[in-house]
């Protein structure tokens, strides 16, 4: 059944379709709306915003409405609005549109894993978790050759710069002023077709049709789900004392702040995701080498090379969750994989650009090492936190949502454009982060075990205890039978 669920959970294309609008701004959307200035910031921000403020309220509504209506419904609004975004014509509109955009896309990764939390055991979490997460990996490595096959199909490929989605090429070249639209329109049209159908297909696929919540304790009987499938998933979960939702009530609310989960689980998981930021210098490093006199590297190679950082990160993440499954533990690969990325970083810190490229091109393949912590830190969450299902959902979205919060601006400081492909200080500083998350990864450990052995305690407190009424209980018995006589 387990198995069942990874594949009924749909991947819904957020990694295929440009999220960014940077594209469009620069091939027409400009010029098109008369934007200016920071206007292309703004714009961002805006998607930003709407993301960070959704992830928290919509994960909590996953506890009262069934998953399997709300992601899907949430990924049609996030469709529809991005089509929406052809029609825009002023400043204004952008701007609301795409921090609706951001609203209804903050729905979805953090629901999914903690779906995905509500099904599994500690020895299968790790691996479902990272599958999920590493599925963008493969699209990068793969995504752009099918984007080549579209760019070809739609109408040929522009000279552009290396960081242009070949998606967008393709639909600008072979779309352009059809019926009358720019292509920078027919690019969110199309984003918004690609989408649809599998939103749609999410209706009928995801774990549980006609329950509350889509969650073991909830799942009757259908067509895709058995009662002895049910029954089983049910055991499972009260075999790893994860609970079912409850009524949410004063008491359980200020719960969530008055233990160390939500604090070290979020912050282990803000430096896991500002953890790889020289992952971004190799684009600029290869494209580096050519001058208007001479052509090193091609926009083909440029974009194609630093595909090997995906590689690695999909080898290294899947390693990592099987790993963490057969130990049934998840500290031991962040503190492998942050102590790796650590040395990663000081050695590209410390080699020059142009000499040594050998090994500058392979440490900056080895700097998504720790790219597969985001399925385990949610994993881990997961467990520490299943005693309270409300509360394990408010945790798992606020560490992608502070997650988000950093990366919307610590990136910009110490990994400014002006400094790529060296970024000394910036790469120096990951480093810094990289040694962070180890240690609050051992913390989180350390607390853990401090928990488990006062639970037992009180557990065995409360045997003894019942251990002692049972005599007292006895002894009452038999003097009253001894009386009796």
């Amino acid at each position: 059944m387990s198995n069942n669920i990874t594949a009924r959970t749909p991947l819904f294309p957020h990694a295929f379709v440009l999220k960014d609008i940077q594209n469009a701004y620069v091939s027409g959307m400009q010029k098109d709306l008369g934007l200016h200035g920071n206007q292309l910031n703004y714009i961002t921000t805006a998607w930003t915003c709407g993301y960070v403020i959704g992830q928290i309220p919509s994960n909590l509504l996953l506890t009262r409405i069934r998953p399997s209506i709300w992601i899907p419904a949430m990924e049609v609004i996030w469709s529809v609005l991005t089509m929406s975004l052809a029609s825009a014509k002023t400043f204004s509109t952008v701007i609301a549109i795409r921090f609706l955009v951001g609203l209804a896309e903050s729905t979805f990764y953090p629901a999914i894993q903690y779906v995905i939390g509500s099904w599994y055991k500690p020895d299968e979490l790790g691996k479902r978790a990272c599958i999920f997460h590493v599925s963008v990996a493969c699209i990068e490595c793969f995504g752009r050759y099918v984007q080549r096959f579209l760019q070809e199909a739609c109408g040929g490929i522009s000279s552009s710069s290396p960081r242009t989605h070949g998606k967008f090429k393709g639909a600008y070249d072979g779309l352009n002023n059809v019926h009358g639209l720019a292509g920078w329109k027919w690019l969110f049209i199309i984003d918004g077709i690609i989408t649809i159908p599998i939103a749609l297909l999410g209706f009928l696929i995801m774990p549980g049709q006609s329950n509350l919540t889509d969650l073991p304790s909830n799942t009757p009987p259908s067509l895709i789900y058995s009662q002895a499938q049910i029954d089983m998933a049910n055991r499972r979960m009260a075999e790893v004392g994860r609970k079912p939702p409850t009524h949410f009530t004063r008491k359980k609310i200020i719960g969530f702040f008055t233990t160390w989960h939500v604090y070290l689980l979020t912050l282990l998981y803000v430096l896991f995701n500002n953890g790889a930021n020289p992952s971004m210098s190799m684009i600029f490093w290869l494209q580096s080498f050519n001058t208007p006199e001479k052509t090193v590297y091609t926009i083909g190679q440029i974009n194609t090379y630093p595909l090997g950082i995906n590689a690695v990160q999909v080898l290294t993440t899947l390693s990592w969750a099987w790993w963490s499954d057969a130990i049934k533990e998840r500290w031991p690969p962040m503190v492998v994989s942050g102590i790796w990325n650590m040395i990663t970083c000081i050695v590209l810190a410390a080699t020059p650009l142009y000499t040594h490229i050998v090994r500058r091109w392979i440490f900056y393949y080895f700097t998504l090492v720790t790219a597969g912590m985001s399925g385990l830190i949610l994993t881990w969450a997961n467990e520490l936190t299943g005693a309270d299902s409300e509360k394990r959902s408010f945790v798992v979205a606020s560490c992608n949502t502070f997650a988000y919060v950093m990366q919307a601006w610590l990136p910009i400081v110490i990994f400014p454009q002006v400094e790529q492909p060296r970024v000394f200080k910036g790469t120096v500083a990951t480093a810094g982060i990289n040694f962070a998350m180890v240690w609050t990864a051992i913390t989180v450990r350390l607390l853990q075990r401090r928990d488990e052995r006062r639970a037992a305690a009180e557990l065995l407190q409360e045997s003894a205890s019942d251990e002692a009424v049972s005599d007292v209980k006895h002894g009452i018995t038999v003097v009253s039978e001894e009386k009796v006589e």
